[in-house]
């Protein structure tokens, strides 16, 4: 009987070795009837590479396991699942991924990312089935009713944006995925697109026969090129298995894919930005309106959607609405998949209902911090979210009690800081950061970043109670000047360390903010 090892090709896992792995269990299983089958990965990276052994029980996990490992595991029976120390039991009852409710991950590192048979014998292709029997406007109400919002950080309602391009009258419409995945501590997307990219494809799909349009693009960033060869793959197996292509389903349905790569630019996440660079222009905001889901992507009406949101779309369609929408808490409905990353001990993907405290995913579930130091401050939303000080560590993670704190939650990223981080260091990163990444169409955000840095320079020398006000002032006109988020955002890393870390400032009290 052939023995299935299933070794992560992660681009994660491959940077911790996975490759080596590989190839050391062909060298020393190759008396052995062997398949080694490369998946994406779970999210455990702290115990990456971890590579599990197909058993009659279901499947034994090993890790962190190194090259010099593989001749001991396979001494010691991995090809049966004998016992040995990197023996990790049942994925699923390791406690990390216990806790979770993965309705969108729930393939990942499970299944084979270049099957699409593996994919539809792991209950892939239900949302889509259901999709055509349900028509273009019971999709649009589905996802309504599911109460999904955009995972890429706006938090839009993405029934809304579908109900308004479907209404739309025009002789081509498109779907936008963006995969341009730029925050700082954020690899959620990169993890569908590598460990289970046929979800990603029917959720565009679903959503290009929900709104009659019938070609999408998918822009990826060009950081990720183990994401773009994955995807690659997913793509010409989802053409040969009818997935793409015309009358799909047997349907009257056309709808096809092209996967164009960025160049690099921070700004071309903003969605506007983003279809001009896939129009071959540089990339720079546009202003609104008219709105992309009118005049979108070459004139015509346009759903751009993060991929979380679309990868959550085929468990909507397959298990219905009021199943995503029971989970979650007020208008932050579903799941959420959060990624812990910076100086934190247990990091990696965690996908919860929204509910959970920003203490209970540091302390408890990210284990606190890898140097054993005190947690001193969490940025949430990437290198433009706010920086959370332990006080306010019982903010639950939900859309509008982040708002209410004076944070976002972004695309999910959550890195945390232990006592040696110096906050104005890091406002001053954030000031800097948008300098540099300003696409330079607006003065707030063009002129405004880079004498912010010049401002906490000055305080930085001991200048702080003379600066504070200007500080203020400048965020102030970024936040509501701005064209676009990058401007606009800026301002919540810089204030929040302000608030909450004033001493890094030279400071002895925060000026209220009334004043």
């Amino acid at each position: 009987m052939t023995a299935r090892i299933y070794v992560p090709a992660d681009a994660a896992a491959v940077a911790l070795g996975a490759d080596d792995v590989a190839a050391a269990i062909g060298r020393h299983a190759a008396g052995h009837a062997v398949e080694i089958i490369r998946t994406g990965s779970r999210g455990l990276f702290w115990l990456e590479p971890m590579i599990e052994v197909a058993t009659p029980a279901g499947r034994i996990a090993y890790g962190p396991v190194a090259p010099e490992d593989v001749a001991g595991l396979v001494a010691a029976g991995l090809l049966h699942g004998g016992d040995h120390p990197l023996r990790l039991g049942a994925p699923e009852a390791i406690p990390f991924l216990a806790r979770q409710t993965r309705l969108t991950f729930g393939r990942c590192g499970v299944v084979d990312p270049a099957s699409a048979a593996d994919y539809r014998a792991h209950g892939g292709g239900v949302g889509l089935e259901r999709a055509l029997e349900l028509g273009p406007e019971g999709i649009v109400e589905a996802v309504v009713q599911s109460g999904l919002r955009g995972r890429g950080g706006a938090g839009f309602p993405t029934g809304i944006k579908w109900r308004t391009v479907a209404a739309a009258q025009a002789p081509q419409k498109y779907i936008v995925c963006n995969a341009d995945e730029g925050d700082s501590g954020t690899y959620a997307d990169r993890m569908i697109m590598e460990g289970d990219p046929f979800v990603l494809i029917e959720g565009m799909v679903i959503a290009g026969i929900a709104v009659g349009a019938s070609r999408g693009y998918v822009y990826l960033r060009s950081e990720y090129p183990h994401a773009a060869v994955a995807f690659g793959r997913a793509l010409e197996a989802a053409r040969r298995d009818g997935l793409l292509g015309t009358r799909i389903g047997g349907s009257a349905h056309d709808f096809d894919i092209e996967l164009r790569m960025g160049a690099g630019a921070y700004v071309c996440g903003e969605e506007t930005a983003l279809l001009d660079s896939i129009e071959g222009k540089r990339g720079q905001v546009r202003a609104k309106p008219p709105l992309p889901a009118h005049h979108g992507l070459f004139g015509r009406p346009t759903v751009i959607n993060n991929v979380i949101s679309l990868a959550s779309v085929p468990f909507i369609l397959a298990e219905g609405p009021e199943t995503y929408r029971d989970f979650g808490m007020g208008r932050s409905r579903g799941t959420m998949p959060i990624q812990l990353a910076g100086n934190v001990r247990f990091g990696g993907l965690f996908e919860t209902g929204f509910g959970m405290t920003l203490g209970e995913l540091v302390d408890e579930i990210g284990g606190g911090t890898a140097s054993g130091r005190p947690v001193r401050a969490v940025q949430v939303g990437g290198p433009l979210g706010a920086y959370f000080p332990r006080a306010l560590f019982d903010t639950p993670f939900d859309y509008e009690a982040f708002a209410a704190a004076g944070g976002l939650i972004g695309h999910g990223g959550v890195v945390v800081f232990d006592d040696t981080v110096d906050l104005r260091a890091q406002a001053r990163f954030a000031m800097e950061f948008c300098a540099i990444e300003s696409c330079g169409k607006c003065t707030p955000c063009r002129i405004g970043s880079t004498r912010g840095v010049e401002v906490i320079d000055r305080m930085g020398a001991g200048d702080g109670p003379a600066q504070e006000t200007l500080l203020r002032d400048l965020c102030e006109t970024m936040k509501f000047g701005s064209l676009c988020a990058l401007g606009g955002f800026a301002p919540y890393p810089v204030l929040s360390a302000l608030d909450h870390f004033p001493e890094d400032f030279g400071l002895k009290s925060p000026l209220a903010v009334a004043e």
